[in-house]
């Protein structure tokens, strides 16, 4: 089976964000880190070439395979930054409706920059994120 790629390394977020950012995404990507240090309670690490991550929790599959994969986190993805997150359920529906201009992946929501968004309401959609993988995870 193979290894999961993205994992915690010792890489430099900084790094990561001076080389990766533009000036405009340095200013989103320091109040991002605030925000997810905030509500998550932990430091930032780098999971993997190009995820800020924070905290981390262990999922197994259905077929037995398992890893461990950051709570929260984002990436710079040429001009869009990327918050990880679930959204699921009805409650976090609503607020993805009220946030602003974004697209949403499965557990990707996309947006080009931070003013484009209710801070606010990005911060109720991280905190539900975080309380749905405390249940599914522990």
């Amino acid at each position: 089976m193979a290894e999961p790629k993205t994992k915690a390394t010792a890489a430099s977020v900084d790094d990561y964000i001076a080389l990766r950012a533009s000036d405009a995404q340095k200013a989103d990507c320091k109040t991002l880190m605030a925000l997810l240090k905030r509500v998550s309670k932990a430091q930032p690490k780098m999971w993997g070439p190009s995820i800020v991550g924070y905290g981390s929790y262990t999922y197994t599959y259905e077929s037995g395979r398992s890893g461990e994969m950051c709570r929260t986190g984002f990436a710079i993805r040429g001009r869009e930054l990327v918050v990880y997150l679930i959204a699921d359920g009805k409650d976090q529906e609503a607020l993805l409706r009220q946030l602003g201009k974004h697209t949403m992946g499965k557990s990707c929501l996309y947006f080009k920059r931070l003013a484009d968004l209710d801070i606010k309401v990005l911060e109720r959609l991280i905190v539900g994120s975080l309380e749905e993988l405390k249940q599914r995870y522990g």
